[in-house]
């Protein structure tokens, strides 16, 4: 049995590519500015700004009703169980426990790409909102009436507190967990710690705003996984599953307070990740010689988290950077908007860039770590020799997909993103300033963002690799 170290994809390397890396990155370049010229021309009136989302109807309702949402519910309830359990009585080996895999790689890699795919799936299944809905029935039977929210959620807090979140779980996983040589290890009973205490705060932001307003703006996943089902062909209204083009249900996203720093975030922590594999490794090595200063083993870990949470602070600030000066260069004239009322109308366009970053980085990591998930660590979540469901001999085959397979699927990936973000983007701009001359001016300054979005996502998968 055999788990891959956790926090870094797995990439190609560049001596088994039958094309030179710089040429990926050239055509990329050039598909996107050829994307953008068949844009201009063939695109000529918004597509996105009407609400196209039709019923589907007929077998959806097998899929969509109320006892499908109590079995979600309870399934992700209880898996949420089984990770505090695991944590906290099974083995300190993190790659033989249930709990590291299943939140870093199952929870955290794995539901981004059904929500693409299928919509926002994880709102069935979230755990503190199924559990925040059943005290508030219980509250309902006793009282005879629903359960009130003591606070009206502030809209001008927005989705910060998810910001928060996020930024928390992200140096967690990265900072916490140091990314660089040698590694220190999450382990798993901190991930059941951290567990519980997103749970605590979770419970109280529920408390006061009420169950569904806290998933829909404060709690951290919900927000998140709801922000990339955005993009998907399919979702659910008023109990029923709808149908609707791709992309076409982020439009105005962006609009609410925190939503910029929430999609740059994402981009940010996989930027992160992935260039303290390669690009930033020496800049990391001397910042961390700077504060340790000859320290012991207890200096050591702190400078070494002290430095990658420096790194950090320094990639968000870059990607936020690349961002709104690519904003500013747009130019609100014609707009009759701001640069930061600018900022938040073309937001949603980076969904799936942010997308396209953690599933390029994190791809070969799931497709290895889940037939550990789905294996050994379902049946022996503790590492402890248990066998449930007789799949505990099962072993990882890394034969599976070849490391050429892996670096044309992160290529193909970015591009695919860059593309539907600059698609995004000529969209919404024909919407906001009504000329396709205007329109198309305005999006010189989005194609130097994909471009230059794109060159840095292949340069980072390109550098982990030397």
């Amino acid at each position: 049995m055999f788990a891959l170290p956790l926090g870094h994809g797995t990439l190609a390397p560049k001596e088994d590519l039958p094309i030179p890396e710089t040429w990926f990155a050239w055509g990329a370049a050039i598909v996107l500015i050829l994307s953008f010229i068949g844009l201009s021309i063939a695109w000529v009136k918004p597509r996105f700004e009407e609400d196209r989302w039709k019923a589907v109807g007929g077998f959806s309702r097998v899929l969509v009703n109320p006892v499908t949402e109590v079995l979600a519910g309870a399934l992700g309830a209880f898996l949420l169980g089984v990770v505090v359990w695991s944590g906290l009585y099974g083995t300190a080996n993190e790659r033989a426990n249930f709990s590291v895999t299943f939140v870093f790689v199952t929870f955290w890699v794995c539901v981004p790409i059904v929500s693409v795919l299928f919509g926002d799936v994880f709102r069935a299944f979230n755990p503190w909102r199924a559990i925040g809905r059943v005290f508030g029935g219980l509250f309902g039977l006793i009282a005879g009436r629903s359960a009130p929210a003591p606070l009206a959620y502030p809209e001008k807090l927005g989705r910060w507190p998810a910001v928060v979140g996020l930024a928390a779980f992200l140096w967690f996983e990265l900072a916490y967990a140091v990314p660089f040589e040698p590694v220190v290890i999450i382990k798993p009973e901190d991930v059941a710690a951290a567990a519980l205490i997103y749970t605590a705060i979770t419970f109280v932001g529920m408390a006061l705003f009420g169950v569904e307003k806290w998933c829909q703006r404060g709690e951290t996943f919900g927000v998140l996984f709801n922000m990339l089902s955005r993009i998907a062909p399919l979702e659910v209204r008023d109990g029923s599953l709808g149908r609707r083009p791709w992309l076409s249900g982020a439009v105005g996203w962006g609009l609410v307070p925190g939503s910029v720093a929430l999609v740059l975030l994402l981009i940010a922590g996989t930027t992160f990740d992935g260039a303290a594999e390669g690009v930033l490794a020496e800049p990391i090595k001397w910042l961390y010689e700077l504060i340790n200063g000859g320290g012991g083993a207890e200096g050591d870990v702190l400078a070494r988290r002290l430095t990658a949470s420096a790194w950090m602070l320094i990639t968000f600030g870059v990607v936020s950077g690349i961002y709104w000066g690519g904003i500013k260069g747009m130019g609100t004239e014609g707009s009759g908007m701001t640069t930061r009322e600018l900022g938040r109308t073309f937001a949603f366009c980076f969904i799936p860039i942010a997308f396209a970053y953690t599933f390029a980085h994190y791809f070969s990591l799931a497709v290895f770590q889940e037939q550990a998930q789905f294996t050994y660590l379902l049946s022996d979540p503790l590492g402890q020799g248990k066998d449930y469901f007789g799949t505990a001999s099962g072993t990882v085959d890394f034969s599976v997909i070849s490391s050429e397979f892996v670096w044309y699927v992160q290529v193909g990936t970015l591009i695919v993103g860059h593309v539907a973000a600059l698609a995004m983007g000529h969209d919404k701009a024909l919407a906001v300033y009504k000329d396709l001359r205007r329109a198309t001016q305005s999006q010189y300054w989005m194609l130097a963002l994909m471009v230059s979005f794109t060159v840095l996502g292949l340069a980072l998968l390109s550098a982990a690799n030397q």
